[in-house]
């Protein structure tokens, strides 16, 4: 195999797995253009079409099906292959793409970042926020960060925090003016902070759970945010009640700004967990995974 059949080949493959060539383009680091011209000069040395082509998608004809079937495993173990000499690297290198939600991108990863880049200069690490469902393989990804209940049964998942536990908190002045929820359907009946997970996003509804019994709540109020800290500024003003993870508000419950109501019906959830297709590990990843590991081992 001429040494151009096995990029034209990896083109085609990132282009099946994005469905994209802008996509594709962003995972291989190059131009779109070039994939084009790879897949011109793909399709006419195999004599058939491998990709059905419209302005807003990209999908493997039947020849395409059959020739990635075939491809895409044969490449991942020359992956898998490459990646072994890694522990004869003296340091990991390369290129580490994440999609984060907004609150690990600050709270998990900002915290670690000096650590993590004088220990490993030669790692860039390249991370995109996005509080929505990404589809790390589609886009291009090598990791990604959610809440455990939300990753993908097929990925490799790691702990990286511990539990987290939800909790509805306003400023005192607040609870003077409208008084406190005893549980939470009266939230229905107060100026409630909304929080949607994405700009396209539906608004959340607030989740309750004790003794058995779950309740989601619809609230509404004078604001509506896709930022915990936002909320949280707003609840100290006074605007209204915020519904957030329970260690963000700890230095403003301890100092009485923000108080906390309806905690015997907040129950805990699992925190945040970085995953990746297993086929898709580096030494860089590996690095990164061990630095944010919870709980380290001791």
């Amino acid at each position: 195999m001429k040494s151009t059949d096995y990029f034209n080949l990896a083109a085609f493959i990132a282009i099946v797995e994005t469905g994209s060539f802008r996509k594709a383009a962003a995972r291989l680091e190059m131009q779109p253009s070039t994939l084009s011209h790879a897949m011109r000069t793909l399709e006419n040395r195999l004599g058939v079409v491998l990709l059905h082509r419209t302005t807003r998608h990209v999908s493997p004809t039947e020849a395409g099906q059959a020739l990635y079937a075939q491809t895409a495993p044969a490449f991942a173990d020359i992956a898998t292959a490459v990646e072994h000499i890694n522990p004869f690297r003296q340091h990991p290198a390369g290129t580490v793409r994440l999609s984060v939600p907004r609150m690990a991108a600050a709270h998990v990863l900002a915290p670690r970042f000096r650590e993590f880049s004088d220990r490993y200069p030669d790692v860039l690490l390249d991370i995109s926020v996005d509080n929505g469902f990404v589809d790390i393989v589609k886009e291009g990804f090598d990791a990604g960060i959610r809440l455990g209940e939300r990753v993908q049964k097929d990925m490799v998942a790691v702990r990286i925090t511990a539990d987290f536990c939800d909790a509805v908190v306003g400023s005192p002045e607040y609870f003077q003016r409208f008084g406190i929820p005893q549980t939470p359907h009266d939230l229905t009946a107060h100026r409630c902070i909304g929080w949607r997970q994405s700009s396209a996003g539906k608004p959340y509804r607030w989740e309750f759970a004790k003794n058995g019994q779950k309740i989601n709540v619809t609230v509404s109020g004078p604001l509506m945010l896709d930022d915990f800290e936002l909320m949280q500024q707003a609840a100290l003003d006074g605007v209204g009640l915020a519904y957030s993870e329970v260690s963000l508000c700890n230095q403003y419950l301890e100092r009485g700004q923000l108080v906390r109501v309806l905690a015997d019906w907040c129950a805990p959830y699992s925190g945040f967990f970085l995953y990746y297709p297993s086929r898709r590990t580096s030494a860089a990843l590996r690095a990164l995974i061990e630095m944010l590991r919870y709980p380290l081992p001791v």
